[in-house]
This record gives C-alpha cells, structure tokens and sequence, in this order.
C-alpha cells in the first residue's frame, strides 16, 4: 500500500488549497506540500500530512513522494495574472523544475497516477488575436506559439508528461485549466487574476463611495472563466479517467472584461464608471471548446460565471473590508 492515497503539489496555493480539501471529503488520506511557509497558505488543512517543501529541488521532490501515492498532483509553479506573467517569464519558466523532479520522483516511486495542470496559455497566440474567436480545441496549440515564458514551460511539461508516460509507463494526465476563480485566493499584490482584481475594486468602490475602477486595455478583450469546484471536480476526474492526452478544463461562459465588472458590479449593488488605461493584456480572445471532455467524459463546467462570481464576490469583500478597517 502507498503511504498516502494522494500527494498534492502546490497545496498551499488556490486551487491545491481546494483540491486537498475535496480529497479529504473523500476520506483520502493526503500529503499536502507547497515551497511556502505554513502561514502563507491559502488554506491549511489539519486533516492532510502538510509539509512545507521546493519540490523544485530533486531530494525534496523524492521526499514527499517517499513510500509513494495512489496519485499525485502537481500544481506547484509559479504564476499570477498577467501583470505577474508578463513580468516574470523567468520566474515562470523556473517551473520547469518541479515539474521535472515531480515526474522523476513519481517514477521511481511507482505512483499509480501522475496528474500535471497546464494552462490556456499554451494554445497559439495567432489564433487569438480576435475576441470573436472560434473556441480553442486542444489541437490547437500546434504548431506552437504559447504565451512567452509561463506558456512555453506549460507547454514544454506537458511534452515531459507525454514522454514519461510513453517511456517509463508512469499513467500521467493533464488538463489546460481556463482562468480559474474562486474565494480563498490571491486577491491583491499583483498576482491575482482578473476575476479576483475585478472584485477588489469594485469592493472597494462599495466601501469607499468611489465609483472609479480601472481596467487595462479597452476592455473588450475576451475570456472564460472557470470557478474553481469545477476546476477540482474536473482534476479529479480526469486523474482517474482513461484519457491521456490534454484536455481543457474550462467553461465555454466568454464574456468581454468589460461585462465581468459589470456583472460584479451588479452583484454589489453598486454603479462603477470604468477607466481604461495601459496595462499588460494577454491575447485579445480566448474560450474553451469543450467538445472533447464531452465527448470523453460526459461532463464540462456548468457554474455560470454569476453564480461563481457571487461567492467569489462576497469572500473579497470581506477581506478587503477587513483591509480598509469597515
């Protein structure tokens, strides 16, 4: 028998914060490792094994695998929005080094499954130059043209996953998650995401009486965003399937930047005047064709972008109200 029925690498970031807890809520036991100190967790979960870790580093990487796992999941790497992977491509390429050592440890430890996270940000930047696009397949990010530094290295992991599977028989799955949200995330410091900032400000316009809220670009670029019970339910599956080759993880809801503020401004009761202004914007269009997990799996995300946008909404406010002393 392994020593844990699960290892989850990046526990203490967003998604690995939920991920641990689903597992737990199947009475799974679970090792939760993150490079972070306990008290930067998003979430800290009693009942897993929680080590504080560089999986980035080989011997720490077998470590936590030592007496192996029925599954591991690595999300540890090192991201944010796109004012954090615009700014940090080396950072990002880094990632290389837990999903590296993740893969060589999980052989040698014999592991049953072997899940990686990739990313949106690996599909071809020449087919996202319109926000009318035509959904992305997972075929599309070839011939390649990834998001410069965090792309590339996704897109250059999920290779490795390929490969260890092909070569080494290690039963590895990977899923391209579309712009995860949710609460218990990073909400401010320059790494959240669009989702996340979107309820910051317009949490603070309510707090404040200032209706001003500013937007990079002019706002009309496209996305999907993906609340993040999918995302784990989604992981989880997907771990466990039959599939082996990359499959999006990501709601086919596409909304302009525009309407999510304007959507969260609704949720807050609250009128905003929106202020455009220079800033990193990623590709002008992205949406997720779920065709394939359909067709493989019966299921796609099914959270509409309001409902998760009100609980995403309403755990922001409160932080932030708690920043601001109201």
């Amino acid at each position: 028998m392994p020593a844990f029925d699960a290892v989850v690498a990046g526990a203490g970031g967003f998604i690995g914060g939920h991920l641990v807890r689903a597992l737990l809520a199947e009475g799974k036991t679970v090792r939760a490792v993150d490079i972070k100190p306990f008290d930067r967790w998003d979430q800290r979960h009693e009942a897993a094994d929680n080590l504080s870790r560089d999986v980035g580093l080989l011997d720490a990487a077998r470590e936590v695998l030592d007496g192996g796992a029925g599954e591991v999941y690595n999300l540890a790497c090192n991201m944010g929005g796109m004012g954090f992977i615009e700014t940090h491509k080396a950072e990002c390429m880094l990632s290389v080094l837990p999903s590296t050592h993740m893969l060589m440890a999980a052989r040698d430890a014999g592991v049953g499954r072997f899940f990686y996270s990739s990313s949106a940000c690996v599909y071809a930047g020449y087919k996202q130059t319109d926000p009318n696009l035509t959904a992305l397949k997972e075929e599309d990010a070839y011939p390649a043209d990834a998001e410069d530094g965090y792309g590339w290295e996704k897109l250059f992991s999920e290779r490795m996953c390929r490969h260890f599977r092909e070569d080494f028989g290690l039963e590895t799955r990977i899923a391209r998650y579309h712009n995860i949200y949710g609460p218990e995330g990073t909400w401010d410091g320059g790494r959240e995401k669009a989702p996340a900032a979107a309820c910051r400000k317009v949490a603070i316009a309510a707090l404040t009486g200032q209706p001003e809220v500013e937007i990079w670009g002019d706002g009309e670029q496209t996305r999907s965003f993906t609340y993040v019970d999918d995302c784990v339910h989604g992981t989880r599956m997907l771990t466990r399937g039959d599939f082996v080759d990359p499959l999006n993880v990501g709601s086919s809801e596409i909304t302009t930047i525009n309407n999510l503020y304007h959507v969260v401004a609704g949720i807050a009761g609250v009128d905003i005047k929106l202020k455009h202004i220079d800033g990193p914007l990623g590709v002008r269009g992205r949406n997720s064709d779920n065709t394939l997990i359909q067709k493989e799996f019966n299921w796609e995300p099914s959270i509409s972008l309001r409902e998760g946008l009100t609980s995403t909404y309403r755990w922001i406010h409160d932080q932030v109200a708690r920043k601001l002393g109201k």
